[in-house]
């Protein structure tokens, strides 16, 4: 509980949280999904700077 938490306030990435808790990133992510934790871990700015990201490469590629 304390490595998800600790995932879940940006301390730690999911790798170490999952190493802390002593299971797999996919175990840990199945956890995740049980106890109504987003893997997805992005500020608002930083998810909106990825995503714009993400298009340009869509669109330059296509």
């Amino acid at each position: 509980m304390a490595a998800l938490k600790m995932f879940e306030l940006g301390k730690v990435s999911a790798g170490k949280a999952a190493e802390l808790a002593g299971m797999s990133r996919l175990d840990f992510f199945e956890t995740c999904s049980r106890y109504r934790v987003s893997i997805f871990n992005y500020p608002p700015e930083e998810l909106e700077a990825e995503l714009e990201s993400d298009l340009d490469v869509l669109r330059s590629s296509s």
